[in-house]
């Protein structure tokens, strides 16, 4: 298969759905088809990988590592009949999404269109018009599922709610999958860090954004910080909250033990998910905690507040914690550390849930829904 991906986050920018994006179209790859990305440009950028078009693009005034592409390019227009794509799929249902739209009714092509979180979580970049923000994105976001072929969700929980708006399109769930390493490949420290070996590392990993309820992570971290002397919390990550975040560490003394590392390339990502004890998940605006699965892969036990993105994958009391509100998520967090044995239990069965959302078999999943689809289609 020729696969169209058109997206509006992607390399060198760093986050959730660019990884996903960069996994899927990886192992499609390994398993003989073409994929070609459409993203926009980012300032600079050099391209270094193949089959990548990029649409001119504008900086986010309020958001600042992230671009909008400007939904036409003459380049894209004459390449696309030319590459001969069996489907598009799209990840946004605006800007790259709508364009999709637009070029697979006239190329007579199915679209897919990946529904990625829930929109009107990030309203609040509009502050004077957060309120109608959240209501059109509701509407648009659900008008587009209507008008593709096929919706993916990467949780059961957000499937049920595109359901509850009235998307009638076929919605399947497929996660975005997760590497699995070898145990005895599992070996890392963070010595660069200045840390004593004999620290427990709590850890965090994503955007530092106000959707993530990061106040919320800090404030609990606060607590336990006076509780265990020899307790860290490393932040990776990189966003528009880190000068509000590092000025309230700053202004309760807690420079020495709450470290803000940056974003970190994929690659790097492991050392820290091996180091750390705990990872904690305090973000109710997720559709899919990717780093969750990803940390879990890796052995590493999760404690998050309860939502249907981290509901997929942890089993409470088994291999992780689901908590709600501020003193049962301290409790949770508590008992980990407390208990050596209880959470070495919980990262085995985190490696073995982990197993289940492997990138090759959420791929595969994919793969077979696409050909699912163009079969249908040449049947008609």
């Amino acid at each position: 298969m020729k696969i169209g991906i058109f997206t509006c986050n992607y390399k060198p920018l760093i986050n959730g759905l660019s990884s996903s994006i960069e996994i899927f179209s990886r192992e499609f790859r390994a398993q003989g088809h073409q994929v070609f990305i459409f993203a926009p440009q980012y300032p600079g950028h050099c391209e270094r990988e193949e089959g990548v078009f990029r649409f001119p693009s504008l900086r986010v005034p309020t958001h600042h590592q992230y671009t909008l592409p400007l939904p036409f390019s003459s380049r894209v227009e004459a390449a696309l009949p030319q590459l001969g794509l069996d489907l598009l799929h799209a990840q946004h249902p605006f800007l790259l999404g709508n364009f999709a739209l637009r070029a697979a009714r006239r190329l007579n092509l199915p679209l897919v269109f990946t529904h990625h979180t829930l929109y009107e979580e990030y309203a609040h970049y509009i502050p004077l018009v957060s309120g109608w923000a959240r209501r059109s994105a509701i509407r648009r976001s659900t008008s587009f599922a209507n008008r593709a072929h096929l919706v993916i969700a990467p949780t059961r929980g957000l499937k049920e709610i595109l359901m509850q708006r009235g998307v009638r399109t076929r919605i399947e769930v497929i996660p975005t999958g997760v590497e699995m390493e070898e145990e005895g490949k599992m070996a890392s420290t963070l010595e660069d860090l200045e840390i004593p070996v004999s620290a427990r590392i709590l850890l965090y990993v994503g955007r530092l954004a106000k959707e993530k309820n990061l106040g919320f992570l800090l404030s609990a971290f606060s607590r336990l910080a006076f509780e265990f002397p020899d307790c860290y919390l490393i932040l990776v990550g990189d966003g528009d909250e880190r000068t509000r975040l590092e000025a309230w560490v700053k202004k309760r003394g807690l420079q020495a033990q709450i470290r803000f590392m940056g974003a970190q390339p994929r690659n790097q990502l492991g050392r820290f998910y091996r180091r750390a004890h705990l990872l904690l998940f305090p973000s109710l605006s997720e559709a899919q905690g990717l780093v969750v699965a990803e940390s879990m892969a890796q052995g590493l036990p999760v404690v998050a507040l309860r939502s249907f993105a981290a509901e997929d994958l942890i089993e409470d009391g088994m291999n992780g914690y689901l908590a709600e509100g501020l003193d049962m998520f301290l409790d949770r967090v508590r008992d980990l550390l407390l208990h050596e044995e209880k959470r070495r239990f919980f990262a085995g069965k985190a490696r073995e849930k982990a197993r289940e959302f492997s990138a090759p078999a959420m791929a595969a999943k994919m793969l077979h829904l696409y050909q699912e689809l163009l079969e249908g289609r040449k049947g008609r």
